[in-house]
Formats: structure tokens, C-alpha cells, sequence
């Protein structure tokens, strides 16, 4: 009965702490969702600028649009700073991974963003570009910026044949899902509607248009981070969850126990007495 007395207290402590994680998460939710609705109507403005450059400009070439010559290709992984978030971390982490080994280790460099992207990939000796640890939660557009720089400046020198994005998409708070995009090179869409009125761009529309794609991939960094880490929040906030109704459910079986133990123990005692007072008859 203590043993099991024990235990129950616990579970208690354990999920007094789930619970607290599991409303600590919810809030930090929602202020990420806010950041990145704010932020996206402005990203989506230039991507739809880029997206009339290139349309009104047929001849137009842009060394953001074309492939690299190099062999190697970048990989730019956003994960989280923390566990205790249910597969959150080990989904994207996977998803790279497969891509890493389709590519050919050797020919990957690692741009890790999160302290389990950071762990993973160079406990398994890969080649690191850089890495950015607890930045997510407090970002700026002023580290989403020295964050694409070093995407954009080696692709210019030609080391990247090719950069892609993996992060956990938010869909809703009970669906994330890690996802993989191309950053470079620049693939426009032709189903943007281009306005009637053309534009005159100066100095020239190629100038004008690699000045934006730098930006653009500072907001695609910005909104893919904070995505991710509402991603984050609702992974753990739902694994919180989980854990609080299982400790909910093995509160109750140990009352159960608890009281099957106490009534055996009542049940023996009032046996010894009957049999006792039997024996004194």
C-alpha cells in the first residue's frame, strides 16, 4: 500500500508538470502564428514582383534562376531547441536525412537551424556551413537576413548547385508536417497574374529583381523558422496532452489498486479478529 501510495504521488507531481508545458506551449502558439501572419503578405508582395519581372522580360537571365556548376548541394534544416514535442523533431530530421542519402553524403553541406538539426547532423559527421541555436523563438528579421546571406553568397560564387528547406509545415493545431522546398534556384511560377500597367524598373528589371531575391529568401527563412516553431509548440502542447490524460489514467488505477489492497488488508484483520475470538470460545 505505501509502495503504491508513492506512486500515485508521482504521477501527480509528473503531471502537474505536463500540464504546465501543455499551457506554456499553447501560448507561445499563438504569438508564433500571429508573427507569421504578419510577416507574410510583404514576402508574398516581392515574390509576386519576381514573378512580373520575369514574365514582362522574356529574354531575362538572373544567376538566381539558373543552376549552379558545382556538384554539391546545400541543405538547410530547421528543427527544434527541445525535445518533449513527440515526433516533431525526429519527422524532419528524417526527411533530410532520405534526401541526404539520395544526394550522397559527400556531396551535402549542412545549414542546421535548432539544437536537434545542430546534434543530429554533426554527431553523424556531416559538413557543416553553419549552425543557429535558440533563435526561433525570439527571431528577428535582422538574423533571418544573416541566415540567408549565408545561403545567397555561396550560391553567387558558384559552391551550390542547388538549396533546399526542410521544416514542419503548421497546418492546424493537431496536423504538422515536414516538408521540403526548393530556395535556389528562384522558381517562378507562371499562373501569377501580371498587372496590365508595366512597370519601369531602374537601374534595369535584372537589377531590380536579384536586389529582391536576397529578401525574399530573408522572408522565406523568417516565415519557414517561425512556422516550424508554431509547429513546435503544437507538437508538444499535443504530446502534453497525452501525457497528462495517461497520467489522469494511471492515477486511477492505482486508486483502484490502492483500494483493492486496503480493503484485502481490512477484510484479513477482521478475519484474525472473528478467528480469535473463535479460538477464545
Amino acid at each position: 500500500m505505501k509502495d503504491i501510495k508513492r506512486r500515485i504521488k508521482s504521477v501527480e507531481s509528473t503531471m502537474q508538470i505536463t500540464k504546465a508545458m501543455q499551457l506554456v506551449a499553447s501560448s507561445k502558439l499563438r504569438k508564433a502564428k500571429d508573427k507569421a501572419d504578419k510577416a507574410r503578405p510583404f514576402f508574398n508582395a516581392l515574390y509576386e514582383t519576381m514573378c512580373e519581372i520575369q514574365a514582362e522580360n522574356e529574354k531575362f537571365l538572373s544567376p538566381f534562376t539558373s543552376k549552379g556548376k558545382a556538384e554539391k548541394y546545400l541543405l538547410v534544416v530547421i528543427a527544434g531547441d527541445r525535445g518533449l514535442a513527440g515526433g516533431f523533431n525526429a519527422n524532419v530530421l528524417k526527411l533530410a536525412q532520405s534526401r541526404a542519402d539520395e544526394l550522397g553524403k559527400d556531396q551535402v553541406r549542412i545549414l542546421a537551424i535548432g539544437k536537434k538539426s545542430a546534434e543530429y547532423f554533426e554527431k553523424r559527421g556531416f559538413d557543416m556551413l553553419n549552425t543557429y541555436i535558440n533563435v526561433a523563438e525570439t527571431l528577428k528579421i535582422h538574423t533571418a537576413s544573416m541566415i540567408a546571406d549565408d545561403i545567397v553568397e555561396p550560391y553567387l560564387r558558384g559552391e551550390f548547385k542547388e538549396v533546399q528547406l526542410f521544416y514542419t509545415e503548421y497546418v492546424s493545431p493537431i496536423l504538422q508536417q515536414a516538408v521540403s522546398k526548393a530556395v535556389l534556384p528562384v522558381e517562378i511560377r507562371d499562373d501569377i497574374p501580371v498587372s496590365k500597367a508595366l512597370p519601369v524598373y531602374e537601374p534595369s528589371a535584372g537589377a531590380v529583381f536579384n536586389s529582391i531575391v536576397p529578401k525574399y529568401i530573408t522572408g522565406m527563412m523568417y516565415g519557414a523558422i517561425v512556422d516550424s516553431f508554431a509547429s513546435e509548440q503544437a507538437a508538444r502542447r499535443s504530446a502534453m496532452e497525452n501525457a497528462s490524460d495517461n497520467a489522469e489514467e494511471m492515477i486511477s488505477e492505482l486508486s483502484l489498486s490502492y483500494n483493492r489492497a486496503r480493503q484485502a488488508s481490512i477484510t484479513q484483520e477482521l478475519t484474525e479478529i472473528v478467528s480469535g475470538a473463535s479460538a477464545q470460545e
